[in-house]
Formats: structure tokens, sequence, C-alpha cells
């Protein structure tokens, strides 16, 4: 600005040895000070005009004089220099003009300045002014880009009131209070009026935003409101943008109990609420109508799946999402169940219905549990719980063990036709890779079930360039850690015998095998010259990269001891933790696998010392075993079996011989019938096993391998547009098909859709969409989807529109295209909301 002033009065002395300068608007005085024009004298009016005009014409007649001042030029009555000034010239810049120079303006925007003057007392908002505005831009135009520039926005009004609902919600005023020093007030709520349907006598920001939340709601419902269809547009995309989230978050609660908002849901069905999620207690009211059907049972798995997969587009979604899930699961659970045959014609039938379909009850009863404790709102569950509960361990654990038992009942011996033995895993798998000359490493997690197997397979499978089968084992028997780990070893004569602190250990080629260094001892044992190492994973996990490539260099059979699942289960204090452990234990077991490939390990095996039952509610009188165990000497005794010599035959108990459980020595087993527990002291009785229920004898064998090229990538989804490509209103409807099923190799994708014009404005909402459909049904896969267009898509008609699906690329705030449809925009009436 001082350039421009200099400039100009060096034009004027050019001319003229005397220049006047009103300063009209008591603006002008810094300009002043800051003029350095060589030559020239800068003087004052300050009632001294006579000795000025003394001076200008007698005792320096030939030098130049800049003649300011404050304020504006006198009456041609009272003006003691006229005749100077006439022979002069006067200076006419005053703040309005300099300020209207510098930002590039015509005159006729003299208005836009000099009736806002405070708005330009800055100079960081004029520099902010001067980028919004276009050459294009009418005085309303640039009217509305003080706006922003007031709020710190960057576009439209929808932007200028985001930043307001941000301020708002963090308890400021800046915004307004800058908009009505700078007599920008009238301007913003006629703006406000003209765009989203708000009038009022006394307008007043919070007063718009709690009518904003109303009439959202409203709209979503389908019923009247005070605010436009472009109000229910710019509260979507405020809502739905991650920078306006925790602002939406804060003003939702707040409007929540002022709008009286549970006192109105009492009223209305859950089913009117499934789009919507303008306060977070629709949650909890779609949440609760969802467990009181699902208890009773009126409602259908398809349709709670269906709401769980809606409501992942709620903004509360995160802090209930634990609670959806143990929803979606429980109601899988129930079909699951209900779809069940729980018969079998042979113990072998018996473990092929439970490896192909029944391990799957199991599963869902477990990640139930887990959602419903991470939720932290187990209150709100609770109904469900109870029915889940009940259906698990009446109509499917107990009931399918007891058929088991008949099974059971029938053996001579603990074998099981056409199923490998954990005593010969060592023999015909682990060693089958040191015949071929291979290395191999055996992992073996600590009660690792065959379902909780079943999903580590299934992330394991996630992994790029890895393959994994699973195949059922079964253990030996009792189903306890010092039995099952002997038996995974190269073993002979495997035996009971006391270990003297009351327990028993297990003793193979007449050694014990309790603990790390001993079980390497038996390990070496298996074939003559391997090179072998037992350690903990835990311990390999911490390894740096070289050290487990030595490892695998040096060794030629690694076994690793994973604990997770039994370290919390098998201890009171910590047994109802199980559910996260098993978490834990798959989260492990796919990372220790990727470290053991990147040591160069390609041979791996993961499978268990034994399974367990878990029941989550405190165990019923009913489930302990009535009779006491008796006999000549009891050496160990369990929740779920009891080892001693010459014990004698027991209601409720199944006795075992060591011939016929395979074992060396003279010890006889009882296991309690089905699921039973006996009484033990300080023991936990929710996580058990040691006993012959299906879920403690089947394990897993989880071969591992890694191949040479990609084999990972992401479902393909599809834009479906029915009729013609044409947007004749306010909206369109769309719908989004995934092509394929989510499965292992082929992994969920997530875009961002929106409609935008050729020039990549924005012109309607957006939503963030997770394509992860499993179901094999195609039309389970559709997701349609109404978009609603913008004020600004008006400045487009009759032009090409794209609905684009975008990208999020890597890590990165950065989206490219993954597909789009050309859409003509032709709307019957464009609305004009310039005035």
């Amino acid at each position: 600005m001082s350039e421009r002033i200099t400039a100009s009065l060096k034009r004027l002395f050019d001319e003229q040895r005397i220049v006047f300068w009103y300063d009209t608007a008591f603006d002008m005085r810094a300009a002043f000070d800051a003029v350095d024009l060589e030559d020239v004298q800068k003087v004052e009016i300050v009632n001294n005009e006579f000795g000025l005009k003394y001076r200008m014409l007698k005792q320096e007649p030939a030098a130049k004089f800049l003649v300011f001042k404050d304020g504006p030029e006198p009456a041609m009555a009272d003006n003691w220099l006229l005749d100077l000034q006439l022979a002069a010239s006067v200076f006419k810049a005053d703040q309005a003009a300099i300020w209207l120079s510098e930002l590039g303006l015509p005159a006729q925007f003299e208005g836009v300045v000099r009736d806002h003057m405070e708005f330009y007392r800055s100079k960081g908002r004029i520099d902010h002014l001067k980028r919004l505005l276009t050459p294009s831009d009418t005085k309303t135009d640039a009217l509305r880009r003080m706006l922003s520039v007031c709020a710190g926005a960057e576009g439209a009004l929808d932007t200028v009131v985001e930043e307001l609902l941000g301020q708002l919600a963090d308890e400021r005023d800046d915004a307004l209070r800058l908009m009505e020093r700078a007599g920008l007030s009238e301007f913003f709520w006629k703006q406000i009026e003209n765009a989203y349907g708000y009038a009022s006598d006394t307008p007043d920001f919070q007063d718009f935003a709690i009518t904003l939340f109303q009439s959202c709601y409203f709209r979503a419902l389908g019923e009247d409101s005070k605010l436009n269809a472009e109000a229910l547009l710019v509260f979507r995309r405020w809502k739905n943008n991650r920078h306006g989230a925790e602002a939406f978050a804060e003003l939702s609660r707040r409007y929540q109990d002022v709008l009286k908002i549970p006192e109105d849901l009492s009223g209305r069905e859950a089913r009117a609420l499934y789009a919507v999620d303008h306060f977070e207690e629709i949650d909890r009211h779609v949440i609760r109508a969802l467990v009181h059907d699902m208890a009773n049972q009126t409602v259908s798995t398809v349709e709670v799946l269906k709401v769980v997969r809606e409501r992942r587009q709620s903004h509360w979604y995160p802090k209930y999402e634990d609670i959806y899930q143990a929803i979606g699961y429980a109601t899988e659970f129930q079909q699951v169940l209900a779809e069940a045959d729980l018969s079998m014609t042979s113990i072998q039938d018996g473990v092929k219905r439970y490896v192909a379909s029944w391990y799957k009850l199991d599963q869902l009863y477990r990640k139930f549990i887990h959602h419903m404790q991470q939720s932290g709102q187990a209150s709100l569950l609770s109904a469900l719980f109870e029915s889940v509960e009940n259906r698990y361990t009446t109509s499917f654990l107990l009931a399918v063990n007891d058929t088991w038992q008949d099974q059971i009942a029938r053996l001579a011996e603990w074998k099981i036709p056409g199923y490998a033995r954990q005593s010969d895993f060592y023999v015909e798998q682990a060693a089958e890779f040191r015949r071929r000359d291979q290395k191999v490493v055996v992992i073996i997690s600590d009660a690792m079930r065959y379902e909780v197997a079943e999903e580590c397979l299934r992330e394991i499978r996630k992994l790029n360039r890895f393959d994994a089968d699973l195949k059922p084992m079964i253990s030996a028997l009792p189903t306890y850690t010092q039995l099952g780990m002997a038996a995974l070893l190269p073993n002979k004569d495997l035996t009971l015998v006391p270990d003297g602190n009351g327990n028993s250990d297990v003793l193979s080629f007449g050694e014990s095998t309790k603990g790390t260094p001993n079980r390497e001892k038996t390990l070496a044992k298996g074939r003559q010259g391997d090179r072998v190492k037992a350690m903990k994973a835990n311990d390999f996990m911490t390894l740096k990269a070289d050290d487990g490539k030595e490892i695998f260099r040096d060794h030629d059979v690694l076994y690793l001891y994973h604990n997770q699942i039994d370290a919390v289960g098998d201890k009171l204090a910590t047994e109802e933790r199980f559910a996260k452990a098993a978490e834990d234990a798959i989260e492990d077991l796919t990372k220790l696998v990727r470290k053991l490939t990147t040591a160069n390990f390609s041979n791996i095996l993961i499978t268990a010392d034994h399974g367990f039952i878990y029941q989550h509610r405190a165990i019923a009188e009913t489930d302990f075993s009535a009779a006491d165990p008796t006999g000549d000497e009891i050496l160990s005794k369990n929740r779920r079996f009891v080892i001693g010599k010459g014990l004698n035959e027991t209601a409720g108990m199944k006795k075992f011989s060591s011939t016929e459980l395979g074992l060396a020595g003279h010890m006889d087993v009882l296991i309690p019938n089905s699921i039973n527990r006996m009484r033990v002291k300080g023991a936990g009785s929710r996580f058990v096993h040691g006993g012959a229920s299906l879920q403690e004898v089947i394990i897993p064998v989880i071969r591992v391998g890694k191949r040479r090229q990609a084999d990972v990538g992401k479902v393909e989804v599809q834009i479906i547009v029915s009729g013609r490509s044409l947007i004749s209103s306010g909206q369109t409807a769309v719908t989004l098909y995934q092509a394929q099923a989510v499965s292992a190799k082929l992994q969920q994708r997530e875009l961002l859709a929106g409609i935008y014009a050729s020039d990549g404005t924005l012109v309607s909402d957006e939503y963030q969409l997770v394509f992860d459909y499993i179901p094999d049904n195609p039309r389970e896969r559709e997701l349609p989807l109404k978009f609603l267009l913008s004020r600004e898509a008006d400045t487009y008609n009759n032009q090409d529109v794209f609905l684009k699906l975008r990208e999020r690329v890597g890590k990165t705030s950065h989206y490219e295209d993954y597909t789009s449809h050309r859409f003509q925009l032709r709307r019957g009436i464009s609305t004009d909301f310039d005035f």
C-alpha cells in the first residue's frame, strides 16, 4: 500500500510544489508517517495555517511540501490555506480507496470496502481475501468470501457454517463477533436464510444450530422440518467429515436433552431409525430393540445382520462397535444352532461333524463373549447374553457332548479310526519334512482348541503369499498340558508318574518331559543327527532378524512353545478373560508366522496340547459330578480327570486304564461324563480341560506354506444405475455392488463415494464405505445409496457430473479414483441464492 501512495505522490510532485492530503476518515496517519520522498518536506496543519503559509511562500519559496491534516477538508470559508490549495494539488487517497486498489477490485466495489472498514484493518484478512477472490466475483461473492475469512474457512457458505459450529462446540464466538464488528452480520443471516430457510427476527447462531439438529433429525425420519434439504446436506457433510466429527459429537450431546430426544425415541419404532445417527441415544435405542427382539426370537438373522451393517455408517459406531459385533455374532450363533443336527452315528461321525460345522458354534459363542466384554456395557446386552448362554450351554454344549458321551461309553480303547493321533504327530507330520531333508518348525499353542485355530488359519491366509490348511488330530487322554506336550514330541512308552509335588509327570524314553530343557532333550531323540532346539515363542519373537536366521541356519527342527490361552484361562482369577486371550493368541501366532518366514523357515506346523470347554456364566451345582473318586491311590485330581491306581468305577465317570489310553504303566484315569466337573477347591470351573469332550480332544494341526507370488487382492465394486444416467431432481439413487464375496485372499475394499463436477467440485454429500460382504448370494452384496445434491450443483446444470468411487492412497490423506459413472445433470429450475 505504501508503495502505491508513494508512486501517486511522486507523480503529483512532478507537476506541483505543494500537495495537500486530508485524512477524512482519520485512518491514514500510519501511511503519512511512512512516506519518505526525496526533497519533499512533510508538514501538518495543526492550527498553524499562517505559519505554514509564511514558511512555504516567504521562507522556502522553492521547496516542495506535503501538507497533511488529520480530518476532513474544512469548508472554503474556514480554509485559511485555500489560496495555496487552489494553486496546488490535493492527494485524494483514503483508506477505503487504497484497500480497494490493493485487492484489485473496480470502483463499483467501493461499498464492499467502505461499509465494512473494520474487516480490512488486518493485513492477514486482506491477504486471505485476496487468495479467495476471483475475477468473475460479484459484490455478493466478495461479501461471501469475507464471511469465509472471518470464519477461517476456505470455501462456500457451508464451510463457514462448519467452522462456526466448531467454534460453538468449543464455546467460542470469535468469528461471529468479527462479523458483527465488520458490519457483516445482516448479510450473514440473509445468506443463512436464503440457503437453509432459517428466519428469525433475532437470529442467533446457537438457535440456528439447535434448529439444524432438530430439522435434520425430522427430515431423516421423513417428517416436516423448519429448515430445507440444503440444511440436511450441509449437516451430513459436516457430521461425516473427520475434521468436524468432534464438534458434531459435542453439540449432539448438548442438544440431545434440549430437544428431548430420549423421550421422542420412546415412541418410535427402531426400524425407522436404522439409517439415522444424529444423536447417540439413537444407537442405544436401536441396540435395545435388537437385543429385545433377538432374545424373544422375533427378528430374522438376515435383518439383524443388515442392521448391524447399516449402523456401521453411524457416527457413534466406534463407541458401540463391540456391542454391534456381539449382536452380529449372537444372531449368527442362533442361526447356526437352529440349523444344526447334533446327532452322530459313530464316534468318527462325531469328529467329522464337529470339524465340518459344529466348531462354529463354539467360535461364535466365544466371539460374542469377547465383544460383550470389550464393549464395557454388558448391561445393554444382558437379555441377549442370557439367551445366548442358555442356548449355548443347554442346546449345544451339553446336548452334543451327551450324545458324544454315548459314543465314548462304547470305546474299549482311546482311539478314533481315520483320525491322526497326537502321540503320532512327530513321526507322521513333523518328521515328514526331515525325511525329505527339509527343516521344520513346530509351534505348540497351549489350549488352542480347534475353533480358535480355524480363525487363526483365516488370519494367516490373509497374509500375502501365505497359504495354510487345517486338519483335526485327536489328543491324548487326559487332555492336560503335561501329557499333550509329551505326546507331540518323539515319544516312547509315555508313562504317567508322580512328580513328587502331589501332581503327575509324564515320562518318555524313561525320562521326564516337564519343562523346556527336558523337552529339547526328548526332541533330540527323534532322528539321529538332527540339530534341534526348543524355546518359548516369546523369546523367539524378541530376537533380532539376524539371530532368527542364525537359528534357522544352525538347526533342523525347532519347537516353539506359545502360552496365551491357557495362561489366562486356567486360573481362577483370570479365567473369565479367556476370550480376549484367544484373540491375543491369534494375533501372536500370525505375527510369529511372519517372523519365522523372515528368518527363512518355510515349513511351519501349528498345533496344541489340548482343547478346553468354557461357559461364561458361573457353573451350576448340577454340572458338578456327584460322587467323589475313590481307589487305592489318587495321584492327581482335576476338574475334568483323576489319575491314580486301583481307581473304582464311579457313576458319572468313564474309567480308562493306561493300556486303554495307549500309555505305559499301571495307572487308571477317570473322566467325568459329558461336560461335568469335579469339585476341586480353589480351581477355576468355567474354563476347564482334561476330559473327553469334543472341544477338549479335537485339536488342530495347521500347515503353513509360503508362495512365490503375491496372491492377496481386494474385491471389485461396481456402480449399477437403473434407467437413464440422468439427474433431474435434488437427489439420485444408485446401487453399489460388490462383485465377489470377501475371502482370505480377496479382502475388503474401503471407498469414498460422492458426485463431482467436471472441475472436481463436490456437488453432493459423501459416504465412507467398507465393502466386506461375505455372503455367496449376490443380492446380499448390494448397497443402495441416495445422494443429495448441493446448491452448487445448480452451477453445473445441463453439464455432465460424475459419481466417483475414490480409494485412499496407502495410509496417506490422498485419494485416487477407483471407478466412476457419468450422469447428465438436467434440473428443471435452477435456484438463485444471490441477491
